[in-house]
């Protein structure tokens, strides 16, 4: 399991977010995408994208994490 972590941060609007992204086989043969994401020191809200290979939920996830980066989020 990969995990990803990125956040952001903008002082002078009180904007601390985080994203992360998991990508995990299910016991369907398939893979999932588990993305989360909310403010810093709360629960974030989660979600779930089925793909049919692994080489199909890393290509969303690389894509996803491409638009976060373009947005000012940072890996951790």
């Amino acid at each position: 399991m990969n995990r990803i972590y990125l956040e952001y941060h903008d002082d002078e609007q009180n904007k601390h977010r985080f994203y992360q992204l998991f990508i995990v086989p299910t016991l369907f043969d398939d893979w999932s995408l588990v993305r989360e994401w909310g403010r810093i020191g709360s629960p974030g809200t989660v979600k779930k994208d089925w793909f049919e290979t692994e080489a199909l939920a890393d290509l969303s996830c690389h894509k996803l994490i491409t638009q976060k980066e373009k947005k000012g989020y940072i890996k951790l």
